[in-house]
C-alpha cells in the first residue's frame, strides 16, 4: 500500500506555512487591539457537546461529524466548529464567575474537522479562526464584532467585501416567521430537493440557504423575518443597523440568509466577495445568546464569528494579494575546510543568539555550491569562513547584494554583529 495523506486533507509545506503564519499572527495583532485573549481547546470532544448545540437536525450532525466510540465506549467526535468547544469550556472553567470580566473576549485557531466533498478552499480536516464575546447584550457588541472582521479583512488585504446581514430575532419572532414559512412552503413540498423536503419538517428556515435550483426558485417570494420581528428584535437589529452606519460600514440586508447552525438569535452576518464570477463567504457568524445556558451556565448573552484560513488564503491568492513574508537570511557562512567547522558552528549560534537569522554549509561542499545556497536563501549577508580565517582572526564579510566587503575581527561579529549588518547598508 502506498502510503499518502488521507483524502481531503493537505501537508503545509514550508513555503505554503509561512504564508499561515503570517495570516495568524496578523489575526492575534488585530484581536489583540480589541482585547480578546487565546483559549485553546481540545481537537475531540464529547459528541453531545456539538450534536446538542449545533442541532440534531443540520447537515453537521447528520452527515459531516467524524465520530467513533473510544476504547472506553464514549462517543467522540473530531470538532465541527470552534464555538461549542469555546461555550463548553466557558461554563466548565466557570469563566461567568462574579470575579471575572465581562464581557469575557476570546479567540481561538486550529483544525477543524468534516467529512465532506472536497473541494478549493473546503477540506476534510480544514482550520478556523474565530473569536467569542460573552456577557454583552448591548447591540455595540454586535457591530464591535462585525467591525473587526471588517478591520482585519480590510488590513490583510480581502477585496471587494461586501457585508451581508440579517436577523433572526429573538425565540419568539423565530418561532413565528418558522410558522409562516412552513405555511408558505408546504404547498409547494414535492417541487422541494430532497434535502429541503427533510428540513421543512425539522428546520425549515435552512430552505432559504439551500443552493439547489428548485429550492431557490420556491424561496423567491418566501415571507421575510424582517416582517415577524416584535418589538424587542425590530429595536436591537434597528440599533445594529444605525451603529454600523456610525462606524461607515457599508451593508446589505440579506432575508434569505440563516446560518448553517440553530444556535443564532437576532445579528447574523456574512462577509463574502466574489472569485472567477461565484460568490465566496470568507467570515461569518451572528448572536447566540442561548448557548451558554442551554451548555449548564447561566443565562449569558453571546456574539462570534469564524473563518476559514484555507479559503481566506485561497482569496488573497486569486485577488494578487502578496503577503508581505521575510524568508530572507540575515547571514549565511560559507564553510571551507575541516579545519574551521568548530569554529563556524560557535559563530553561527552566536550570531543566531544575537537575534539575527543565520545558517552555514555542513556538508563539506565547494564554494561556488555554498554561494548558491546563499543566493536560494537571499542571504543579506555572506562570510566565507577556512581554516586561515580561523588562524587570523579576521574574516571578510560580504553584502550579498550590493557585493560590498568589510573585513572584521571574528571576536566582533560573535559580540555586536549588529554594528557590521549597519556598516554593510542594513
Amino acid at each position: 500500500m502506498k502510503l499518502q495523506k488521507p483524502k481531503g486533507t493537505q501537508d503545509i509545506l514550508p513555503a505554503e506555512s509561512a504564508k499561515w503564519q503570517y495570516v495568524e499572527g496578523f489575526a492575534r495583532e488585530i484581536f489583540k487591539r480589541y482585547n480578546y485573549a487565546e483559549v485553546r481547546t481540545p481537537i475531540f470532544e464529547h459528541y453531545e457537546v456539538i450534536s446538542r448545540s449545533v442541532g440534531d437536525t443540520t447537515d453537521i450532525v447528520t452527515k459531516e461529524m467524524y465520530d467513533f466510540y473510544d476504547k472506553g465506549e464514549r462517543h467522540i467526535t473530531l470538532r465541527p466548529e470552534g464555538t461549542a468547544p469555546v461555550v463548553r469550556s466557558y461554563v466548565e472553567n466557570k469563566l461567568f464567575a462574579p470575579e471575572v470580566q465581562k464581557p469575557s473576549k476570546f479567540y481561538y485557531m486550529g483544525p477543524m474537522f468534516r467529512y465532506e466533498r472536497p473541494q478549493a478552499g473546503r477540506l476534510r480536516q480544514f482550520h478556523q479562526i474565530g473569536v467569542e464575546c460573552f456577557g454583552s447584550s448591548n447591540p455595540a457588541t454586535d457591530v464591535e464584532t462585525i467591525a473587526m472582521a471588517a478591520h482585519f479583512l480590510k488590513a490583510i488585504g480581502v477585496q471587494g467585501v461586501k457585508l451581508h446581514l440579517n436577523t433572526l430575532g429573538n425565540p419568539e419572532s423565530r418561532a413565528a416567521y418558522r410558522q409562516a414559512l412552513i405555511d408558505y412552503l408546504t404547498p409547494m413540498k414535492d417541487s422541494l430537493s430532497k434535502d429541503s423536503k427533510r428540513r421543512l419538517e425539522e428546520n425549515p428556515l435552512r430552505v432559504l440557504d439551500s443552493k439547489e435550483k428548485e429550492d431557490k426558485a420556491a424561496v423567491e417570494n418566501a415571507p421575510s423575518i424582517l416582517d415577524y420581528l416584535d418589538e424587542e428584535s425590530q429595536a436591537h437589529f434597528d440599533a445594529v443597523r444605525q451603529m454600523l452606519k456610525n462606524l461607515g460600514v457599508d451593508y446589505i440586508i440579506d432575508t434569505n440568509m440563516v446560518r448553517g447552525l440553530d444556535y443564532y438569535n437576532h445579528t447574523i452576518f456574512e462577509f463574502i466577495t466574489e472569485i472567477e464570477g461565484n460568490e465566496l463567504t470568507v467570515c461569518a457568524g451572528g448572536r447566540y445568546d442561548g448557548l451558554i445556558a442551554y451548555f449548564g451556565g447561566p443565562e449569558t448573552a453571546g456574539f462570534g464569528f469564524g473563518l476559514g484560513v484555507e479559503r481566506l488564503l485561497l482569496v488573497l491568492e486569486k485577488q494578487g494579494v502578496a503577503l508581505p513574508i521575510e524568508n530572507a537570511l540575515d547571514v549565511y557562512i560559507a564553510v571551507l575546510g575541516e579545519g574551521a567547522n568548530i569554529k563556524a558552528l560557535e559563530l553561527v549560534q552566536a550570531l543566531r543568539q544575537q537575534g539575527f537569522k543565520a545558517e552555514r554549509d555542513y556538508l563539506n561542499r565547494k564554494l561556488k555550491a555554498q554561494f548558491k545556497s546563499a543566493d536560494v536563501f537571499a542571504a543579506k549577508t555572506l562570510i566565507t569562513l577556512g581554516e586561515s580565517e580561523v588562524e587570523s582572526g579576521r574574516v571578510k564579510v560580504k553584502n550579498n547584494q550590493t557585493r560590498e566587503e568589510i573585513e572584521v575581527s571574528l571576536e566582533s561579529i560573535s559580540q555586536n554583529f549588529t554594528e557590521v549588518f549597519e556598516k554593510l547598508g542594513f
